[in-house]
């Protein structure tokens, strides 16, 4: 099927035949996406309601925003407060945490400002010399871009690092008996890490993964080609997403990161400790990781974590298991005005996402 065709309907409609007809001879499954980009194509779209009732489609923790934890943003926020210059993404602005958020902290005078990427963060550091601590949040997809920027060795810019990678975080959900029975793998984060790069998923527990792009029919394509290995009881990791992905991935990217940043086990929020899942930055680099270079300053931090709203079903949503409407919460207490959990705030949160198009 031509590129240019992934968004006609007549296409989604066959695609649904086929999968509906893949489906009759096959139990009831679970097939997990974690990519934001992902939900807002299944939501916005409709997709799910053209899906068999057998076939369950969930969103995983594939929001960078929602993951970072509470600490992390406290101790920008102590930072920020204490007269450095703090950059971040607009999303991580508005994400709560026990004294408030980023936003709260420029409300009440500190230097927080908005940036697209670490590229504005670097001219601001430039042209105003002043001290800029970049809050370095994402997935594979923006870690390359903060390589970048730490093998240019600024004068006065440091990163704080929260960056995740996705095939670790694959590899403990499932180590911890996750029921999926397939994987949507995300586009974006795979252009980078290539295809490859989560084979030992399939292998190790006999999951079945395709890499998908980002239209309609990319991803309705990718449940089907899901489908089909189930019923060929296959277990690979097959690549829809050619134009743009390959097996080895974006090989300089990779050869920069491996250079600048080390994996190192990380908190998600909501969720444990996952082994070898962050990337702090090496010691090679050691001057500009932030939480070095800024000590002094953090040596004065402290924090004692809240529990988060018992009602707030974030954690449950994150993994798959419930969706934003069985949240008590949802569209009542918690709203994009006036989040309670993360997933409300992001464009790439599933609540947000489910509540804008659900």
């Amino acid at each position: 099927m031509n590129q240019a065709n992934r968004n006609d309907p007549r296409y989604i409609r066959l695609l649904a035949g086929k999968i509906a007809e893949q489906a009759r001879f096959l139990g009831p499954l679970t097939l997990m996406h974690v990519c934001g980009t992902h939900e807002h194509t299944i939501v916005s779209s409709g997709m799910r309601s053209l899906l068999p009732d057998t076939i369950r489609l969930v969103s995983g923790p594939g929001c960078p925003v929602c993951i970072t934890p509470k600490e992390d943003i406290e101790r920008m926020i102590h930072l920020a407060r204490s007269g450095l210059t703090v950059t971040t993404f607009g999303d991580m602005m508005r994400i709560p945490s026990d004294s408030g958020s980023l936003a709260d902290a420029k409300a009440k005078g500190a230097d927080v400002r908005i940036v697209y990427g670490i590229a504005n963060a670097l001219s601001i550091a430039h042209e105003e010399h002043r001290e800029v601590v970049h809050f370095g949040i994402g997935f594979e997809t923006t870690v390359p871009t903060s390589s970048v920027a730490l093998a240019s060795e600024p004068d006065n810019l440091s990163i704080y690092s929260v960056h995740r990678t996705i095939p670790e975080a694959l590899d403990f959900l499932l180590s911890n008996s996750l029921a999926v029975d397939g994987f949507v793998d995300p586009g974006h984060v795979s252009t980078i890490i290539g295809s490859n790069a989560y084979a030992f998923i399939s292998e190790r527990y006999g999951v079945p993964q395709v890499v998908a792009g980002f239209e309609p029919g990319d991803v309705m394509l990718s449940v089907l080609m899901l489908l089909e290995q189930r019923a060929e009881g296959r277990a690979e990791v097959e690549n829809e997403y050619v134009r743009a992905v390959r097996p080895e991935g974006n090989v300089k990217a990779r050869t920069l990161i491996d250079e600048t940043f080390r994996q190192v086990d990380a908190k998600w929020r909501a969720l444990p400790v996952i082994p070898k899942s962050g990337l702090a930055i090496a010691s090679k680099y050691r001057e500009w990781d932030a939480v070095h270079r800024h000590r002094d300053v953090l040596e004065s931090f402290s924090y004692t974590p809240r529990e988060e709203d018992s009602a707030c079903r974030c954690k449950d949503i994150l993994l798959g298991a419930c969706s934003p409407q069985d949240c008590p919460l949802f569209r009542r207490a918690c709203t994009p005005d006036a989040p309670v959990g993360p997933c409300m705030v992001s464009v790439e949160g599933t609540c947000y996402i489910s509540y804008k198009y659900g």
